[in-house]
């Protein structure tokens, strides 16, 4: 039904908000992949998620401990993917194929820093959070429970920026051409 594929910079987004909003989209038919998913906002301070995460992380099952339980995902892009899941009947063949339909990233990888990415507003931590209210950034709280990769995801973001920035100040230039031989 839905060919196109909808490529969200989660960067300010409020994490549950995003999720249920992709949810819904992935239960209707529509491809979505997430970008930057380490810039995405957390409501309450650094510390208070930790100790949610760590709470999370003391889970045992209660048949047999040592079999262990969950599995806890410690980067971000799977936190996110994780939250969603939470919101799909992941367990039908319709939530199997929502979830098939979901791809989750930190930073920006090449295919899609060509395409154009969106902003969901009902998400935005800017618009939905009280100003003064604490939050945190998920690649923070990730990096705090044991993600390695915090400092490659920065470095490659800051070469992926330089490169658009390049890009950018060429379009510009080119259309100030075009502009100037029409006039």
């Amino acid at each position: 039904m839905f060919e196109k594929v909808v490529v969200i910079d989660c960067r300010g987004h409020l994490l549950g908000r995003l999720a249920s909003i992709v949810a819904k989209e992935l239960l209707c038919g529509q491809k979505v992949v997430c970008v930057r998913t380490e810039e995405v906002n957390v409501s309450g301070s650094l510390y208070r998620n930790q100790t949610k995460f760590h709470e999370f992380l003391n889970k045992k099952r209660n048949t047999n401990p040592r079999r262990g339980g969950p599995v806890h995902f410690r980067s971000p892009s799977r936190m996110l993917w994780r939250t969603i899941r939470g919101m799909i009947p992941h367990k039908t063949a319709r939530g199997t194929a929502a979830m098939a339909r979901l791809k989750t990233l930190e930073g920006i990888p090449p295919p899609f820093d060509k395409m154009k990415r969106m902003v969901v507003p009902k998400a935005l931590r800017v618009l939905q959070l009280r100003p003064g209210r604490d939050f945190c950034k998920l690649g923070d709280l990730a990096h705090a429970v044991g993600w390695k990769h915090r400092d490659l995801v920065e470095r490659l973001e800051s070469q992926r920026k330089i490169h658009s920035d390049a890009f950018y100040q060429s379009k510009k230039a080119a259309a100030k051409a075009v502009r100037e031989a029409t006039a």
